[in-house]
Protein backbone atom coordinates (compact mmCIF):
# COMPACT_ATOMS: atom_id res chain seq x y z
CA UNK A 1 0.00 0.00 0.00
CA UNK A 2 1.11 3.40 -0.83
CA UNK A 3 0.00 7.12 -1.10
CA UNK A 4 0.39 9.97 -2.57
CA UNK A 5 0.37 13.92 -0.58
CA UNK A 6 -3.71 14.59 -1.44
CA UNK A 7 -4.87 11.08 0.16
CA UNK A 8 -5.47 9.18 -2.72
CA UNK A 9 -3.63 5.76 -2.75
CA UNK A 10 -2.95 2.33 -4.21
CA UNK A 11 -2.75 -1.20 -3.03
CA UNK A 12 -1.57 -4.45 -4.30
CA UNK A 13 -3.97 -7.36 -3.32
CA UNK A 14 -3.73 -11.34 -4.04
CA UNK A 15 -6.52 -13.93 -3.40
CA UNK A 16 -4.05 -17.50 -2.89
CA UNK A 17 -5.28 -20.70 -3.15
CA UNK A 18 -2.82 -23.46 -1.48
CA UNK A 19 -3.30 -27.06 -0.96
CA UNK A 20 -0.50 -27.80 1.19
CA UNK A 21 -0.18 -31.81 -0.02
CA UNK A 22 0.34 -30.18 -3.36
CA UNK A 23 1.61 -27.03 -3.01
CA UNK A 24 3.00 -27.05 -6.59
CA UNK A 25 -1.14 -26.97 -7.49
CA UNK A 26 -1.47 -23.54 -5.68
CA UNK A 27 -2.17 -20.27 -7.65
CA UNK A 28 -2.58 -16.17 -6.64
CA UNK A 29 -4.76 -13.83 -8.30
CA UNK A 30 -3.33 -10.57 -8.11
CA UNK A 31 -5.69 -7.38 -7.61
CA UNK A 32 -5.46 -3.66 -7.45
CA UNK A 33 -7.25 -1.61 -5.24
CA UNK A 34 -7.27 2.24 -5.32
CA UNK A 35 -8.94 4.76 -3.32
CA UNK A 36 -9.15 8.36 -5.75
CA UNK A 37 -8.78 11.32 -3.77
CA UNK A 38 -12.03 12.48 -1.86
CA UNK A 39 -13.84 9.01 -2.39
CA UNK A 40 -15.49 7.16 0.62
CA UNK A 41 -14.25 3.58 -0.38
CA UNK A 42 -11.63 1.53 -2.13
CA UNK A 43 -12.44 -0.15 -5.61
CA UNK A 44 -11.00 -2.66 -7.03
CA UNK A 45 -9.55 -2.01 -10.63
CA UNK A 46 -7.44 -4.01 -13.57
CA UNK A 47 -4.05 -5.06 -12.43
CA UNK A 48 -1.23 -5.43 -14.81
CA UNK A 49 -0.27 -8.62 -12.63
CA UNK A 50 0.17 -12.23 -13.95
CA UNK A 51 -1.77 -15.34 -11.83
CA UNK A 52 0.79 -16.46 -10.57
CA UNK A 53 1.25 -20.70 -10.48
CA UNK A 54 2.60 -23.13 -7.75
CA UNK A 55 4.93 -21.88 -5.19
CA UNK A 56 6.55 -19.00 -6.93
CA UNK A 57 5.19 -16.41 -4.73
CA UNK A 58 4.18 -12.63 -5.06
CA UNK A 59 6.75 -10.25 -5.20
CA UNK A 60 5.46 -7.03 -7.18
CA UNK A 61 6.60 -3.59 -5.62
CA UNK A 62 4.57 -0.82 -5.90
CA UNK A 63 5.32 2.81 -6.00
CA UNK A 64 2.83 5.85 -5.90
CA UNK A 65 4.51 8.98 -7.95
CA UNK A 66 1.68 11.41 -7.58
CA UNK A 67 -1.91 11.62 -7.57
CA UNK A 68 -3.44 8.93 -9.41
CA UNK A 69 -0.24 7.55 -10.55
CA UNK A 70 1.92 4.45 -9.83
CA UNK A 71 4.23 2.23 -10.49
CA UNK A 72 4.55 -1.82 -10.50
CA UNK A 73 7.42 -3.59 -10.37
CA UNK A 74 7.56 -7.29 -10.84
CA UNK A 75 10.45 -9.82 -11.05
CA UNK A 76 14.02 -9.30 -10.43
CA UNK A 77 16.80 -11.74 -9.59
CA UNK A 78 16.93 -14.95 -12.08
CA UNK A 79 13.14 -12.96 -13.76
CA UNK A 80 13.57 -10.49 -15.56
CA UNK A 81 12.18 -7.67 -14.27
CA UNK A 82 8.69 -5.88 -15.62
CA UNK A 83 6.86 -2.96 -14.87
CA UNK A 84 3.64 -1.05 -15.58
CA UNK A 85 2.67 2.52 -14.79
CA UNK A 86 -0.59 3.99 -14.35
CA UNK A 87 -1.39 7.80 -14.68
CA UNK A 88 -5.06 7.33 -14.40
CA UNK A 89 -5.81 6.16 -11.12
CA UNK A 90 -5.17 2.26 -12.24
CA UNK A 91 -8.13 2.43 -14.82
CA UNK A 92 -5.28 1.09 -17.40
CA UNK A 93 -1.98 0.09 -17.16
CA UNK A 94 0.87 0.57 -20.29
CA UNK A 95 4.49 -1.96 -19.98
CA UNK A 96 7.39 0.64 -18.70
CA UNK A 97 11.09 -0.05 -19.84
CA UNK A 98 13.11 -0.71 -16.62
CA UNK A 99 16.38 0.75 -18.29
CA UNK A 100 17.13 3.87 -17.10
CA UNK A 101 15.96 7.08 -19.29
CA UNK A 102 18.84 9.49 -19.25
CA UNK A 103 19.47 11.77 -16.06
CA UNK A 104 17.66 14.33 -14.35
CA UNK A 105 18.99 17.10 -12.34
CA UNK A 106 16.48 16.62 -9.63
CA UNK A 107 13.74 14.56 -8.00
CA UNK A 108 10.50 15.75 -9.76
CA UNK A 109 7.27 16.43 -7.60
CA UNK A 110 5.57 13.32 -7.14
CA UNK A 111 8.50 11.00 -7.31
CA UNK A 112 10.11 8.42 -5.42
CA UNK A 113 13.64 7.58 -4.81
CA UNK A 114 15.30 3.95 -5.50
CA UNK A 115 18.57 2.66 -6.62
CA UNK A 116 20.06 0.84 -9.27
CA UNK A 117 22.86 -1.03 -10.68
CA UNK A 118 25.75 1.24 -11.92
CA UNK A 119 27.42 -1.20 -13.18
CA UNK A 120 25.10 -4.08 -14.38
CA UNK A 121 21.67 -2.61 -14.82
CA UNK A 122 19.30 -4.51 -13.56
CA UNK A 123 20.92 -6.79 -11.25
CA UNK A 124 19.72 -6.84 -7.47
CA UNK A 125 21.89 -5.16 -4.83
CA UNK A 126 23.65 -8.12 -3.50
CA UNK A 127 25.59 -8.84 -6.77
CA UNK A 128 26.01 -5.27 -7.73
CA UNK A 129 29.38 -4.13 -7.18
CA UNK A 130 28.30 -0.36 -7.05
CA UNK A 131 24.39 1.53 -7.20
CA UNK A 132 23.55 4.67 -7.71
CA UNK A 133 20.32 6.83 -7.18
CA UNK A 134 17.63 7.10 -9.52
CA UNK A 135 14.19 8.94 -9.38
CA UNK A 136 10.92 7.23 -10.47
CA UNK A 137 9.31 9.88 -12.94
CA UNK A 138 5.44 10.77 -11.89
CA UNK A 139 5.32 11.23 -15.79
CA UNK A 140 6.15 7.97 -17.22
CA UNK A 141 7.24 6.00 -14.68
CA UNK A 142 11.01 5.60 -16.02
CA UNK A 143 13.66 5.74 -14.20
CA UNK A 144 16.08 8.54 -14.54
CA UNK A 145 19.85 8.63 -12.98
CA UNK A 146 20.19 11.86 -10.62
CA UNK A 147 23.37 13.98 -11.81
CA UNK A 148 24.57 14.83 -8.45
CA UNK A 149 25.33 11.72 -6.41
CA UNK A 150 25.40 11.59 -2.46
CA UNK A 151 29.09 10.51 -1.12
CA UNK A 152 28.10 7.48 0.87
CA UNK A 153 29.80 4.42 -0.23
CA UNK A 154 29.07 1.55 -3.21
CA UNK A 155 25.31 0.89 -1.76
CA UNK A 156 23.35 3.92 -0.43
CA UNK A 157 19.90 3.23 0.38
CA UNK A 158 17.57 6.31 -0.01
CA UNK A 159 14.00 6.34 1.61
CA UNK A 160 11.66 6.37 -1.13
CA UNK A 161 9.91 9.48 -0.48
CA UNK A 162 10.84 13.11 0.80
CA UNK A 163 10.10 14.06 4.77
CA UNK A 164 7.09 16.67 5.38
CA UNK A 165 9.48 19.10 5.51
CA UNK A 166 10.47 18.63 2.01
CA UNK A 167 13.92 17.16 2.79
CA UNK A 168 15.26 13.78 1.13
CA UNK A 169 17.50 11.59 3.13
CA UNK A 170 19.93 8.69 2.51
CA UNK A 171 21.89 6.55 4.35
CA UNK A 172 25.13 5.09 3.50
CA UNK A 173 29.02 4.97 5.15
CA UNK A 174 31.99 7.57 4.79
CA UNK A 175 34.00 5.64 1.94
CA UNK A 176 37.23 6.61 3.02
CA UNK A 177 36.66 5.41 6.85
CA UNK A 178 33.84 2.76 6.44
CA UNK A 179 31.88 5.03 9.68
CA UNK A 180 27.69 5.39 9.41
CA UNK A 181 26.59 8.70 7.30
CA UNK A 182 23.59 10.18 6.35
CA UNK A 183 23.18 12.39 3.22
CA UNK A 184 20.34 15.23 3.14
CA UNK A 185 19.30 17.26 0.29
CA UNK A 186 17.18 20.43 0.62
CA UNK A 187 17.11 21.58 -2.91
CA UNK A 188 15.32 18.07 -4.77
CA UNK A 189 18.60 16.06 -4.77
CA UNK A 190 20.72 19.01 -6.85
CA UNK A 191 23.12 18.99 -3.84
CA UNK A 192 23.64 16.88 -0.38
CA UNK A 193 25.74 17.24 2.85
CA UNK A 194 26.78 14.49 4.31
CA UNK A 195 27.07 13.95 8.42
CA UNK A 196 28.61 11.01 10.34
CA UNK A 197 26.48 9.55 13.14
CA UNK A 198 28.33 9.06 16.74
CA UNK A 199 27.92 4.72 16.30
CA UNK A 200 28.47 2.46 18.61
CA UNK A 201 32.14 0.26 18.76
CA UNK A 202 31.94 -2.90 16.87
CA UNK A 203 30.98 -4.11 13.78
CA UNK A 204 29.75 -1.75 10.90
CA UNK A 205 26.40 -0.94 10.51
CA UNK A 206 23.72 -2.91 8.51
CA UNK A 207 22.26 0.85 7.23
CA UNK A 208 20.35 3.63 8.75
CA UNK A 209 16.31 4.66 8.39
CA UNK A 210 16.04 8.12 9.10
CA UNK A 211 12.59 10.18 10.00
CA UNK A 212 11.92 13.86 10.64
CA UNK A 213 10.05 15.11 13.15
CA UNK A 214 8.08 18.31 14.35
CA UNK A 215 11.22 19.17 16.50
CA UNK A 216 13.88 16.58 16.09
CA UNK A 217 15.21 14.02 13.27
CA UNK A 218 16.07 10.99 13.94
CA UNK A 219 17.95 8.02 12.66
CA UNK A 220 17.56 4.55 13.57
CA UNK A 221 20.90 2.46 12.85
CA UNK A 222 20.51 -1.02 12.31
CA UNK A 223 22.80 -4.10 12.64
CA UNK A 224 24.15 -6.93 14.42
CA UNK A 225 23.41 -7.02 18.67
CA UNK A 226 26.33 -8.41 21.15
CA UNK A 227 24.89 -10.73 23.50
CA UNK A 228 21.05 -11.51 23.90
CA UNK A 229 18.18 -13.54 22.15
CA UNK A 230 18.59 -12.84 18.69
CA UNK A 231 15.78 -10.73 16.72
CA UNK A 232 14.34 -9.41 13.92
CA UNK A 233 15.46 -6.29 12.45
CA UNK A 234 17.84 -5.35 15.41
CA UNK A 235 18.06 -2.26 16.47
CA UNK A 236 21.55 -0.91 16.88
CA UNK A 237 21.35 2.60 17.89
CA UNK A 238 18.71 5.53 18.37
CA UNK A 239 20.24 9.29 17.09
CA UNK A 240 18.80 12.54 17.24
CA UNK A 241 19.57 15.78 15.72
CA UNK A 242 18.20 18.90 16.58
CA UNK A 243 19.93 21.03 14.32
CA UNK A 244 18.33 19.15 10.60
CA UNK A 245 21.07 16.22 10.18
CA UNK A 246 24.20 18.39 10.67
CA UNK A 247 25.03 17.49 14.17
CA UNK A 248 24.04 14.09 16.06
CA UNK A 249 23.58 12.61 19.61
CA UNK A 250 23.47 8.90 20.05
CA UNK A 251 20.29 8.91 22.85
CA UNK A 252 19.88 4.72 22.94
CA UNK A 253 22.32 2.23 22.23
CA UNK A 254 21.14 -1.16 22.48
CA UNK A 255 22.49 -3.66 25.23
CA UNK A 256 21.40 -7.32 25.66
CA UNK A 257 18.97 -7.02 27.95
CA UNK A 258 16.83 -3.32 27.83
CA UNK A 259 13.82 -2.74 25.06
CA UNK A 260 13.26 -1.73 22.71
CA UNK A 261 16.14 -4.17 20.78
CA UNK A 262 14.32 -4.08 17.30
CA UNK A 263 12.18 -1.52 15.33
CA UNK A 264 9.68 -2.69 12.56
CA UNK A 265 10.14 0.08 9.78
CA UNK A 266 10.65 3.93 10.98
CA UNK A 267 10.40 5.29 15.03
CA UNK A 268 7.90 7.83 15.02
CA UNK A 269 8.55 11.16 16.28
CA UNK A 270 6.75 13.22 17.87
CA UNK A 271 6.52 16.75 19.64
CA UNK A 272 8.37 17.70 22.82
CA UNK A 273 11.41 14.25 22.86
CA UNK A 274 7.96 12.11 21.60
CA UNK A 275 9.25 8.82 19.60
CA UNK A 276 7.83 5.88 19.57
CA UNK A 277 9.59 2.42 18.54
CA UNK A 278 7.72 -0.66 17.22
CA UNK A 279 9.50 -3.43 17.97
CA UNK A 280 9.54 -7.09 17.46
CA UNK A 281 7.02 -8.00 20.26
CA UNK A 282 5.54 -5.05 21.34
CA UNK A 283 5.53 -1.16 21.43
CA UNK A 284 7.89 1.39 23.33
CA UNK A 285 7.26 5.35 23.60
CA UNK A 286 9.94 7.44 25.29
CA UNK A 287 9.55 11.27 26.23
CA UNK A 288 12.95 12.11 26.46
CA UNK A 289 14.26 12.13 22.82
CA UNK A 290 15.16 8.36 23.23
CA UNK A 291 17.16 8.46 26.19
CA UNK A 292 14.31 5.79 28.64
CA UNK A 293 11.60 3.96 27.07
CA UNK A 294 8.58 2.26 28.59
CA UNK A 295 6.37 -0.75 26.81
CA UNK A 296 2.69 0.29 25.49
CA UNK A 297 -0.26 -1.95 25.96
CA UNK A 298 -0.87 -1.68 22.03
CA UNK A 299 1.63 -4.03 20.86
CA UNK A 300 4.03 -3.93 17.86
CA UNK A 301 3.25 -2.32 14.53
CA UNK A 302 5.31 -1.73 11.13
CA UNK A 303 5.58 1.79 10.27
CA UNK A 304 6.84 3.37 6.76
CA UNK A 305 6.85 6.65 5.38
CA UNK A 306 4.11 8.12 3.03
CA UNK A 307 3.51 11.07 0.95
CA UNK A 308 0.12 11.46 3.05
CA UNK A 309 1.97 10.78 6.34
CA UNK A 310 3.24 7.82 8.27
CA UNK A 311 1.63 4.84 7.86
CA UNK A 312 0.57 1.61 10.55
CA UNK A 313 0.10 -1.82 9.67
CA UNK A 314 -0.92 -3.39 12.93
CA UNK A 315 -2.50 -6.40 11.28
CA UNK A 316 -2.80 -7.20 7.94
CA UNK A 317 -6.06 -5.57 7.01
CA UNK A 318 -6.24 -2.76 10.13
CA UNK A 319 -3.86 0.76 9.04
CA UNK A 320 -3.41 3.96 10.48
CA UNK A 321 -2.04 7.21 9.27
CA UNK A 322 -0.40 9.98 11.12
CA UNK A 323 1.13 13.07 10.23
CA UNK A 324 2.44 14.18 13.70
CA UNK A 325 3.02 11.02 15.37
CA UNK A 326 0.33 11.93 18.07
CA UNK A 327 -3.06 11.66 16.96
CA UNK A 328 -4.14 8.59 13.87
CA UNK A 329 -6.75 8.01 11.75
CA UNK A 330 -7.71 3.95 11.18
CA UNK A 331 -9.35 2.35 8.67
CA UNK A 332 -9.03 -1.18 7.49
CA UNK A 333 -8.95 -2.73 3.77
CA UNK A 334 -9.31 -6.22 2.56
CA UNK A 335 -10.49 -7.58 6.05
CA UNK A 336 -12.17 -10.47 5.45
CA UNK A 337 -14.50 -10.58 2.02
CA UNK A 338 -14.83 -6.88 2.33
CA UNK A 339 -12.23 -5.70 0.12
CA UNK A 340 -12.79 -2.04 0.39
CA UNK A 341 -14.35 -1.10 4.21
CA UNK A 342 -12.76 2.34 4.91
CA UNK A 343 -10.13 5.25 4.17
CA UNK A 344 -8.35 7.20 6.34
Amino acid sequence: MDFAADGSGFALLADCVVDPDRPETGFCRQRVAVLDRGAERWEQRVSPLPEVRGTDGVSAQLWVVGPGRALIEDGGGEEPRRGWFSADGGRSWRTVDQRPAGRTPDIPAGAALATECATDPGAVSELCAREHLVALSPRDGRRRVLVTQPPLGAHPRPAAVAEPDGSWWVSGVEPLTGLAAVAVSRDAGRSWSVSRLPSPAGAPPWYTKVVVGPDAVYAAEMGELKGGEPVKNPLRALHRSLDGGRTWQRMWTTGPEDEPRSVEGLPVPGPGGRVEIAAQWSGYRSLDGGRTFRELDDGSAYVRRTAAGLLREGSRCRYELTRDGVRWSEFRLACGDDASVGVP
